[in-house]
């Protein structure tokens, strides 16, 4: 029977592709005061940013309970005996958590790995795409965790703010930190390391930050997957998407949208860039 692979909707994954490569995506929560919403499910990406620019209200976000995951995993568990769920990193959320937790209540036993990605959105979203190819073609789980943990260390990611102020208030910016105070006028550019945001650059100009988005993307020796994602420039990204075209195809660059759970955390004008390869 095919692996299943499940993961939670901040790996940012286009819900086409979701479908076609047969990955459960765990809807996790933004709240905006008493209103509940899942992430792609009954808000879209548009609502969320309208809602995020024009309401009073800062978001919150928090994963669903138990029973969710529980369902979900039950679900999975009558369509095959193995199962793969790759989470966002554990430094920024607690799914991971969650959902070792699940797997000790399941009904319906059958063998589940857990993997924390130590990743967000598309850089998470491109390790579990190559997890569910992998499983589609054939791999046993075993082969599917291999492949896993091999393409977390080959994982880049970067996304240019013009703000921290949303990462601030959301407790998400960790080494970021060093950057708040002397933004005025600079646009920063902040990654994942061992699981946490990161500081990496900071340019003068929103022309500039995009400039290292293309360089940073081709500086790859190899690539194998590639992803653009934005929140609310969606013209931006696909003219990065055509700068980037002259060095890895077009038609194998996803795009994508920074998921309202996310952009709780990043704010409206985020444009982010993921790379599977090496260097």
């Amino acid at each position: 029977m095919t692996v299943k692979v499940i993961t939670d909707s901040l790996g940012d994954i286009p819900s086409a592709v979701a479908e076609e490569l047969g990955i459960t995506v765990i809807p996790i929560n933004v709240i905006f005061g008493t209103e509940v919403f899942r992430d792609g499910v009954d808000l879209t990406t548009e609502q969320f940013y309208h809602k995020l620019m024009h309401s009073r209200i800062f978001p919150a976000t928090t994963i669903p309970p138990l029973n969710t995951y529980i369902e979900l995993f039950n679900k999975a568990a009558k369509e095959t005996d193995e199962i793969l769920v790759i989470t966002i990193s554990s430094k920024l959320s607690n799914t991971y958590e969650a959902s070792l937790q699940t797997v000790e209540v399941m009904e319906r036993k059958c063998r589940v790995e857990v993997i924390d990605s130590q990743w967000v959105a598309m850089a998470q979203g491109l390790i579990v795409i190559s997890a569910a190819k992998a499983a589609q073609a054939g791999a046993s789980l075993d082969e599917v965790v291999d492949i896993t943990h091999r393409n977390i260390p080959r994982v880049g990611f970067r996304m240019v703010f013009d703000t921290l102020e949303y990462l601030k208030r959301g407790g998400r910016i960790g080494k970021a930190q060093t950057f708040v105070g002397s933004m005025l006028k600079l646009h920063p550019i902040l990654g994942i390391r061992d699981g946490e945001v990161y500081p990496f650059a900071r340019e003068r100009s929103r022309a500039k930050a995009i400039d290292y988005l293309y360089n940073f993307a081709t500086s790859f020796s190899h690539i194998e997957e590639m992803a653009v994602e934005d929140a609310t420039t969606p013209d931006e990204a696909d003219r990065l998407v055509e700068r980037l075209s002259t060095q890895f195809p077009k038609e194998h660059i996803y795009r994508s949208k920074v998921s309202p759970v996310i952009g709780a955390h990043v704010g409206p004008h985020v444009l982010g860039v993921a790379v599977l390869g090496d260097k």
